[in-house]
């Protein structure tokens, strides 16, 4: 077989491989054709000179409405030298605990006693800390390091009327915390403030969009897109407090003012716009 004759074969057998390839359908190139001008059309009308986008913020203070108050009870082992035998830590760290627990089924007591539900009460997980100190020196040697154990009770307390917030500081301190670690205020209804924030959001973008269109001669059409660029930013209040300071206004007539929460809402919004009418 000459190279020409496999060539002239090569040949037809692509010329028939093109043949027998099957032509769109009819029915789907009219459907393609059609579809051409409808999305250059839908193109068209969403091109930004046929819409007004609008940005707006608002901001919302709320007077926060309940209270969390965290506090923290600890004991601690004697301190003994870190080079001495410790089999007897065992009998100080249950010791302490002892102590610890019963100053905690005393503070919940008392707690109870000024009025809150025990519901509102949370005693967190014990927790056990080695703590090293510094020993004395005699003047002739190095000082002896010392190792202790802490063993320590977190509190948490809701309080939903915040009248009552003296009076639970007052009841803290009387049961002896070791630490008040802060108030943290907050709403008990955060879907409403949320709602309220974004709803002034829209309504300052349509006030925006009305403006605008109306200074420059437009007229507003529908909404075409909206979206939120963030939701909501909803942060509690924090007010610091020392176990220290808190004795100094128990049994007085303190006030604890909560302030404001501050919440905030963006939205972008989106009209479609008629040409201005020297332009019609």
């Amino acid at each position: 077989m000459t190279p020409s004759t496999v060539f002239n074969r090569e040949k037809e057998s692509a010329m028939t491989l093109v043949r027998r390839r099957p032509l769109l359908p009819g029915a789907l190139l009219s459907a393609l054709l059609l579809a051409t001008p409808m999305l250059a059309a839908a193109q068209q009308q969403d091109s930004p000179r046929n819409r007004l986008d609008v940005q707006a913020q608002a901001e919302l203070q709320v007077v926060p409405d309940e209270a969390t108050l965290n506090a923290r009870l600890w004991e601690r082992t004697p301190a003994v030298a870190q080079r001495e035998d410790t089999r007897t830590d065992s009998e100080a760290l249950a010791k302490a605990r002892q102590r610890l627990e019963e100053r905690a089924a005393t503070l919940i007591q008392t707690l109870e006693d000024a009025g809150l539900e025990r519901d509102a009460i949370s005693a967190g997980s014990l927790r056990v800390q080695p703590e090293s100190l510094q020993g004395k020196s005699d003047g002739e040697s190095e000082p002896t390091p010392l190792v202790r154990t802490r063993l320590e009770r977190p509190f948490q307390i809701e309080i939903s009327d915040l009248d009552d917030l003296p009076m639970m500081l007052d009841a803290l301190t009387e049961a002896g915390v070791n630490a008040l670690d802060g108030v943290t205020y907050d709403l008990s209804d955060r879907e409403q403030a949320a709602d309220e924030v974004l709803t002034k959001a829209l309504e300052k973008a349509r006030h925006k969009a009305e403006l605008m269109a109306r200074t420059l001669d437009m007229t507003l059409g529908p909404v075409i897109n909206v979206s939120e660029n963030h939701a909501p930013v909803f942060q509690p209040r924090m007010m610091a407090m020392s176990a220290d300071a808190a004795p100094e206004s128990a049994g007085s007539n303190a006030e604890y003012r909560p302030g404001t929460i501050t919440l905030d809402a963006m939205v972008n919004v989106s009209w479609a716009i008629e040409p201005a009418q020297s332009e019609q």
